[in-house]
């Protein structure tokens, strides 16, 4: 992820990104490591999407969006429940029959947000943010990416600025353990 361009453009892009490794998922016809390393790989991308937005994007929307309170709590509350799936989804293995089931309900859940965001708040930002602020927070947006954690920590803070202080210790730490453990490199 870091594919450049105004905060819209980056988030749009890391989207289909996100639905890449959904269809290479849904076309798998078998389990095991190979599985398991794309679960990851969609793991590592969603959470840096994740905290990124939550660090910059959700913040623009209450300054800039009428009702943006409102919206920036409802996509918060897709990313929890997102997030929440991802934990759940890292401790199961490839073999368990919940895998399927999680992996639909993960799918299911993060197109919906997409579409919303794509949808509703993407244009709304685009009506109402100047181009220089969605440019800054595209590079705010891709420089949070770089640093965030690459594991669901669905208890962390997910609001500023406490979510902005740790994220970048827990993303040092994931990465850490990402390099050990080779996980997120195939």
């Amino acid at each position: 992820m870091g594919h450049g361009g105004n905060v819209i453009e980056e988030l749009t892009a890391d989207h289909r990104e996100v639905e890449g490794f959904f269809g290479r998922i849904q076309t798998m016809t078998g389990g095991g490591q190979d599985l398991r390393d794309l679960v990851d790989e969609v793991t590592i991308e969603l959470v840096r999407h994740s905290v990124a937005e939550e660090q910059y994007l959700y913040p623009a929307v209450r300054e800039h969006l009428q009702g943006g309170d409102r919206l920036a709590d409802k996509e918060i509350a897709d990313h929890s429940r997102i997030e929440e799936i991802l934990k759940q989804l890292e401790g199961i293995g490839t073999d368990d029959p919940q895998m399927s089931l999680m992996l639909q309900q993960l799918m299911g859940e993060v197109t919906a947000h997409v579409q919303d965001e794509e949808n509703n708040l993407f244009p709304r930002l685009r009506q109402n943010c100047p181009p220089e602020i969605l440019n800054d927070l595209g590079d705010k947006i891709r420089r949070a990416k770089a640093v965030a954690p690459t594991r669901p920590h669905p208890s962390a803070p997910d609001t500023p600025p406490a979510n902005k202080l740790l994220a970048p210790g827990a993303g040092l730490v994931d990465r850490a353990r990402d390099f050990v453990t080779g996980r997120g490199t195939s």
